[in-house]
């Protein structure tokens, strides 16, 4: 008897559990909390010393932290337009789900997928302070702490079979610190390309799910299952370095497209040219530029009473868009006074180019690129020239694709010539401005760039104690600048007669053993010689 006793008793108590748990469930789905009251606000002098340290989680980010400024506009701006933006908000969102609802649709038997109602409730999320950061770069960063306990209203309807699921979003809470990046800059209104948004830390989620009516929130357990999830695939995919980028401009308004690769031309001989001289034959030279840039052309040499002449002389020229960019020959007969006869010209789009491959091109001179144009009928000689693109490394995946280092080698057919380029490469030097230079007579700063012998300037900025000239040299060396020194200086000049029409401002020596190190540099620099003096700097180094 004592052994059916103790059975009954355990069975009874399982049974007690199990029909405890069910009436609980039942009670915290189906009833329904009465009117909430509205909540007594008082002064904070009404409270002690207590009640205020119980209140000190709340106190706002700008307060608690000196960095971070009090937006008290934006979150009334936010506050009024709330009822426009909602609606915009709901709007893209829907936008969003309907192809990835669309890909749901004729699986796991669902007949359609869609929401009942998509609303992000009367209330805006709150704004508790903001940081923004110093950059050398060309962005700006912010960091705002968002608070928005909302009261949403989102219901989706799945048809699954004969069955109608309603799965019901309500009482969102979020909590999070993202950080917004807005770059690069550009001179296109609204002046920057891109919105970068990152989570610095876990976000708090919280809020409330029924399904078919039901609180699921209340099952023991699910809650904590549920946050932790949501918490996890946030973080994994927007948690700090992983970012959302949503794009404002387009690619090609984006911004100026930065160098690729160095094209080498040699410019080998022409044959059979016009003769253009009333005494003796023609003194032709060739002259040589890239579409799409605005630098001076370059000249080869001349060639006195010949028209057949050979050069086998070398130029290089920068590549920024090896799709779109052309290479122009232009021959000339040189006169010793007055203009230069033409004698003939011809273009080499470079998208004909293989990287690292040496192409040589002979080419029936035109009187010009105009398909239409008579005068091209008339037999005007033939150029010579011989071509080879070397993108930077960077820029190899790009434009060699699965070719690795031996199947460059096999294009070229020459390893001596793959040799010839290594160490070869570009050093980009971009003077972005300066601080605080103060002359004893005159401010119209500008910034001497002086590097092996070449000197290259900014424009003068009158009256100006912080210029900012944002403009970009370049240097094409034949090997790697490791043992060398770039010299930039800062100085005044003003116009008149008389002395001290120049008076320096301060200098700056740098070593660029770190530019190739690292591949870029991007720092401001005290002057030296000058009392306060500060000067933004931003080299580059790219090899080939």
């Amino acid at each position: 008897m004592d052994f059916l006793g103790s059975v009954l008793g355990f069975l009874g108590f399982g049974i007690g559990i199990l029909i405890g748990l069910l009436l609980g469930f039942l009670m915290f789905i189906y009833f329904q909390p009465g009117d909430v009251k509205d909540p007594v606000i008082r002064e904070t002098e009404e409270f002690d010393s207590s009640s205020l340290i119980d209140l000190l989680p709340e106190i706002p980010f700008w307060v608690k932290h000196s960095d971070y400024d009090r937006v008290d506009w934006l979150n009334k701006f936010i506050h009024n337009m709330w009822p426009y933006l909602e609606k915009a908000i709901c709007g893209q969102i829907q936008s969003m789900a309907r192809p990835i609802f669309a890909e749901y649709i004729g699986k796991f038997q669902i007949n359609d997928i869609g929401f009942e109602s998509l609303s992000l409730g009367t209330l805006p999320p709150v704004i508790h302070g903001i940081k923004v950061y110093d950059s050398n770069e060309k962005e700006l960063v912010l960091d705002p702490a968002v608070k928005w306990a909302g009261n949403p209203n989102i219901t989706l309807v799945l048809r699954v079979s004969f069955l109608r699921i309603t799965v019901q979003l309500v009482d969102l809470q979020i909590f999070a610190e993202p950080r917004i990046v807005l770059k690069p800059f550009v001179p296109t209104f609204p002046c920057f390309a891109s919105i970068m948004v990152s989570l610095m830390e876990k976000p708090y989620i919280d809020f409330g799910l029924k399904v078919l009516g039901g609180d699921v929130m209340a099952i023991p357990g699910f809650y904590q299952f549920v946050q932790e999830v949501m918490r996890k695939q946030v973080a994994r995919l927007y948690l700090w370095p992983e970012a959302l980028e949503v794009p404002i401009l387009d690619s090609s308004v984006e911004a100026v497209k930065k160098p690729v690769g160095i094209l080498h031309v040699k410019v080998l001989r022409a044959c059979k040219l016009l003769k253009k001289d009333l005494i003796g034959t023609s003194d032709p030279y060739v002259q040589l530029s890239l579409g799409g840039e605005m630098l001076p052309a370059k000249k080869s040499s001349i060639r006195m009473n010949n028209l057949n002449p050979i050069w086998n002389e070398d130029f290089k020229f920068i590549v920024k868009d090896p799709e779109s960019q052309i290479l122009q020959l232009r021959l000339y007969d040189w006169e010793k006074f007055g203009a230069h006869d033409k004698l003939g010209m011809q273009v080499i789009p470079l998208k004909w180019i293989t990287p690292y491959e040496t192409k040589e091109f002979k080419l029936d001179l035109l009187h010009s690129t105009k398909p239409d144009d008579p005068h091209n009928m008339n037999p005007r000689g033939q150029i010579m020239v011989e071509t080879t693109f070397i993108p930077f490394k960077e820029e190899n995946q790009k434009f060699s694709g699965p070719l690795d280092r031996h199947g460059m080698e096999e294009i070229v057919g020459n390893t001596s010539q793959v040799l010839s380029f290594s160490g070869a490469g570009l050093l980009l030097v971009t003077v972005v401005g300066a601080k605080d230079v103060e002359g004893k007579r005159h401010n119209n700063p500008y910034a001497l760039v002086l590097f092996k012998g070449e000197k290259r300037k900014t424009k003068i900025l009158k009256k100006n104690r912080d210029p900012c000239w944002n403009e970009e040299f370049q240097f094409m060396l034949e090997e790697a600048p490791v043992r060398e020194k770039i010299h930039i200086e800062v100085t005044s000049k003003r116009r008149g007669f008389g002395f001290r029409l120049k008076e320096s401002l301060g200098h700056v020596d740098i070593n660029l053993i770190d530019v190739v190190n690292n591949g870029r540099i991007n720092e401001k620099y005290h002057l030296i010689n000058s009392k306060n003096g500060v000067i933004h700097l931003d080299i580059r180094w790219k090899a080939i």
